[in-house]
């Protein structure tokens, strides 16, 4: 099963979550082989969309805290509200799509997985735009808006640089210096 997994955060982020639900992005998700996209919605997201255009209709069954939609028997989207392991939900992906948040896009890239990064462009001072391109000129991510992620979705993950493990030694010998103790 190729997986893809989406995270908003906690706060509102639904032209996201409807991103993933138009036609061209279901298609480009079809021909990419994915046939499963896990989808964290955050807080108070009340309605699943789909694309007036997604043909046949999607089968939508609702369970205890999910929503899941089949589309064509092909590809299977379930969303929930929150996780308790989100670095659970990351592991079992074959690619995260997030939202711009600084925590997301680390603890997805300390995984090394791939990540596509959405910048919410309605936020105010759209602060989160410059980790996410900083970390895409790094190499490390690829940036996408809402309305380009069909496109984004297209790049060749494996280009994507690993992000380096942390140097754990770092801070103490740091310390040890402030202090005199080397």
């Amino acid at each position: 099963m190729k997986r893809i997994f989406v995270t908003v955060g906690t706060t509102k982020f639904p032209k996201l979550v409807n991103a993933i639900t138009t036609e061209q992005v279901i298609q480009t998700l079809l021909s990419l082989g994915y046939n499963f996209v896990q989808i964290q919605t955050g807080r108070d997201f009340s309605k699943v969309e789909f694309d007036s255009v997604v043909s046949p209709p999607p089968e939508i069954k609702l369970e205890a805290n999910s929503t899941i939609v089949t589309v064509n028997d092909k590809l299977t989207i379930k969303y929930d509200t929150y996780f308790e392991n989100f670095e659970k939900e990351v592991e079992e992906s074959d690619l995260v799509i997030s939202h711009a948040g600084a925590g997301s896009c680390l603890e997805v890239l300390h995984k090394r997985k791939p990540l596509i990064v959405v910048i919410n462009e309605d936020l105010m001072d759209n602060h989160q735009s410059e980790l996410a391109e900083q970390l895409q000129k790094d190499g490390y991510v690829y940036c996408s808006t809402c309305s380009t992620l069909k496109e984004v979705l297209k790049k060749d993950l494996s280009k994507l640089r690993p992000y380096p493990k942390p140097d754990d030694s770092l801070f103490p010998r740091y310390l040890d210096k402030c202090m005199g103790f080397t």
